[in-house]
């Protein structure tokens, strides 16, 4: 697929005219220090957001119970972690200058391993790691030395294994970014998008939930890349070249694997997305959750949530739900679900080690981005039971002029390598759909009282509650 370069700049020409509206009247923002007011820069507004003091609060000091691994002990059960340096210069090894006792520090691992070891109980990744830009480069640029297909699922996703033995999941293109979601399908028979799940990421980071690994798009040669590099011999077989002269596959699995739904590339380059893998199982078991409000995946019949009047105040009343933040967790997941519209949130994962008081990961976004032209508001259903007081609080923030959601997700995406990743009319959708958010909420607290809607979710107070204080948050069926 060739981005066109008119779309590119068309993008940069929006940016400018909306700078340009603006530079009579620059808007002020107060400095993170509590010091004197400075204006906001010109076209580049990302770096100001994340100077606003809504994304400078503290984490606990963290502890060995606190984080994913030890680093001391932990990384020495990874293969090829401790003993192998050869990821560090693939041009050219020799130039590499070891230390003298040949001793590995965490600064030399692979930016893969180092984003492993940087995960804890409260966020996958922190809001200023140099390793974050770093490993997305990686997964654009890394040679790829291995593919096999993915087992499970309704369509066909590959794993690729790079020269620096990192690996992510590549999810090829399957239509076009102008293509919307026929009203008529379900959501559980919608085309997966790779574009998709590259905005997720960049939306989870913009609302600092920080809760979707990294991802990013990049064009891959089907036949040195893919063909070549595999010994699935299942994946191999299916290469075909079309009527058309172009290199297609169509790989193994229960949906969309066949010669009609094959995926050919221009002649051989077809892009996707590359979502960097989370730790190996065997090294950190996580733990998967049914999502309260899933949908019912039957054509005639519905959820048990959108028949039962009291369903919210049962799950407020079952563990997981009735204390600690994993419902207001739930909420978060539900406000990012339908800035996106994606209406296939079945299950959420958690990582064993920290129990139930830790983040839900945010996997699996393809069906997101789907329609621009309609707002699913069955999604928002959950979301009349509480909502994260700093989430409130960001999402007021990002329906502002200033740190416009749109501007910013298109400021963010045009680091990708297969800008534009969404196309306009989506952009818009998520500020429309940020308003509607903002006005489901300002409904309840009207309703039922700020401080019964909006929480105060504090890691600190958590801890405590951990420690066997009895400062845990308990829920109350007092309001639906």
């Amino acid at each position: 697929h060739d981005i066109s370069s008119t779309e590119k700049a068309e993008s940069f020409k929006r940016m400018k005219q909306y700078d340009g509206a603006a530079d009579n009247q620059k808007p002020l923002i107060r400095d993170a220090s509590g010091g004197k007011t400075v204006a906001a820069p010109g076209i580049f507004r990302l770096p100001s957001l994340f100077e606003h003091p809504l994304y400078k609060t503290d984490l606990p000091t963290l502890t060995d119970d606190d984080t994913l691994f030890n680093v001391n002990t932990d990384i020495r059960l990874y293969p090829k972690a401790a003993g192998n340096q050869e990821w560090h210069n693939e041009a050219n090894v020799e130039e590499e200058e070891y230390p003298p006792t040949g001793e590995v520090t965490a600064e030399s691992y692979p930016n893969w391993l180092r984003f492993h070891i940087g995960i804890n109980r409260y966020e996958l990744y922190s809001r200023h790691n140099p390793v974050l830009d770093s490993l997305l480069k990686d997964l654009v640029t890394q040679r790829i030395t291995s593919v096999v297909m993915k087992s499970g699922g309704t369509q066909l996703k590959l794993i690729m294994t790079f020269h620096n033995y990192g690996q992510a999941l590549f999810k090829p293109m399957k239509q076009t970014r102008e293509q919307e979601t026929p009203p008529d399908f379900f959501y559980f028979s919608d085309l997966e998008r790779h574009n998709a799940e590259i905005a997720a990421f960049h939306l989870d980071r913009i609302l600092d939930f920080r809760r979707v690994p990294p991802v990013a798009g990049r064009l891959v040669n089907m036949t040195r890349e893919i063909r070549d590099v595999t010994r699935d011999k299942k994946l191999w077989r299916t290469f075909f070249i079309s009527p058309a002269n172009n290199i297609c596959f169509y790989g193994e699995c229960s949906y969309y694997c066949s010669t009609e739904h094959a995926l050919c590339g221009k002649p051989d380059q077809i892009e996707g997305s590359l979502a960097a893998f989370l730790p190996d199982l065997a090294l950190a078991k996580r733990k998967t959750w049914r999502n309260p409000w899933r949908r019912s995946y039957h054509k005639r019949k519905k959820a048990e949530w959108e028949v039962d009047p009291d369903y919210c105040d049962e799950v407020k009343q079952t563990p997981p739900y009735d204390r600690g933040s994993r419902l207001l967790d739930i909420m978060d997941m539900t406000i990012f679900d339908f800035l996106m519209g994606n209406m296939d949130r079945h299950h959420y994962e958690t990582f064993d080690k920290f129990g139930n008081e830790t983040f839900i990961i945010h996997l699996d976004n393809g069906r997101g981005f789907g329609k621009h032209s309609h707002d699913e508001l069955s999604i928002l259903v959950p979301l009349s039971q509480c909502c994260r007081k700093s989430t409130h609080l960001r999402l007021q923030l990002l329906a502002k002029e200033e740190y416009q959601l749109s501007r910013l997700m298109e400021e963010s995406l045009l680091r990708d390598r297969l800008h534009p990743v969404l196309i306009q009319p989506h952009l818009e959708a998520m500020d429309r759909r940020l308003r509607l958010v903002l006005q489901v909420l300002a409904v309840c607290v009207e309703k039922e009282g700020y401080s019964n809607v909006v929480e105060v979710d504090d890691h600190h107070r958590a801890r405590e509650a951990r420690g066997g204080r009895d400062t845990a948050t308990h829920r109350n069926p007092g309001h639906r």
